[in-house]
């Protein structure tokens, strides 16, 4: 189902109690693959970690990189029923899948995820931090501490020690994409702490683009904007998934098959001239930046 006249607009009025989220429990469930894809090796004998992995965007994208070529470390925290699904995907195109799950807020797991990568492939040739929490609030004094550390320890010091484990085994011609948010350049009134994580992403996709030129190793991002993934239904009470998200110009919320295109893009030697660029998948919307 990938035609635009068939793509849900309207969603049921529908609430999950605990992030990031099941797929099975999602009415419609999301589009994770479009028929009229055609794959052409790009990511042939590649091997890559993919954080989030389990479902939304990093699913798609899982899928995907293994269509083209790849083998696939799907990293997520606990959603194991999602996780073994996309494996069944990445497997029926021929290409191995190892399920690496845990919290990658913790670093000590973010180095142990290399060490099994390692120790499973032998090498890395791409890096995708693409898992994300958020929790909206009404203003900022309802932002508590532990809330806004476990934010910014999910959605971005988790890049960094992720990152930091990976690089020795990178090559010259190696990528990292990381997942940024169209709120790091429009802001969210009730997402404060996680537009501000987004917003760190793009400056570190941007200066390490700049540190890893050297090097060989592009760095690159993806700006979604509103995409029908769990993390929605998870997030929000069930009226306002009822309204999602219908204030872009295209007047629906993007589906992860529509995003996966964009992280091959950034994966693959067709971007060979391509660094610490944001790539806006976001249904129209225009942004600065």
């Amino acid at each position: 189902m990938t035609n635009n006249n068939e793509i849900p607009k309207n969603f049921a009025a529908q609430h999950q109690n605990q992030q990031p989220g099941l797929e099975d429990d999602m009415i419609p469930e999301p589009i994770y693959i479009s028929d009229s894809y055609k794959a052409a090796g790009k990511l042939n004998n590649k091997v890559a970690i993919i954080t989030g992995g389990d479902s939304g965007i990093g699913k798609s994208t899982a899928i995907y990189f293994a269509k083209e070529g790849a083998d696939v470390v799907v990293v997520y925290l606990n959603e194991h029923q999602d996780a073994e699904d996309t494996k069944k995907y990445v497997e029926a195109e021929g290409k191995q899948c190892l399920l690496l799950p845990g919290d990658i807020g913790q670093e000590s797991f973010c180095v142990d995820v290399v060490k099994q990568t390692i120790e499973q492939f032998g090498k890395i040739d791409i890096l995708v931090n693409n898992a994300g929490e958020q929790h909206p609030q009404q203003n900022l004094q309802e932002i508590s501490t532990e809330q806004l550390e476990k934010t910014f320890k999910t959605n971005i010091f988790s890049m960094f020690h992720l990152t930091k484990a990976v690089l020795p085994h990178l090559q010259s011609g190696a990528a990292i994409v990381n997942t940024a948010s169209v709120t790091a350049y429009a802001g969210n009134k009730t997402l404060i702490d996680y537009s501000s994580t987004k917003g760190a992403i793009v400056s570190y996709t941007r200066s390490l683009s700049l540190t890893l030129a050297d090097q060989g190793i592009r760095v690159n991002a993806v700006a979604p904007g509103p995409i029908w993934t769990p993390l929605i239904p998870s997030t929000f009470p069930a009226d306002q998934v009822a309204q999602f998200r219908k204030n872009v110009p295209f007047k629906r919320a993007g589906q992860p098959f529509e995003l996966a295109p964009a992280y091959v893009y950034l994966a693959s030697d067709d971007s060979s001239y391509v660094s610490g660029q944001v790539i806006h998948v976001n249904g129209g919307k225009v942004v600065n930046g």
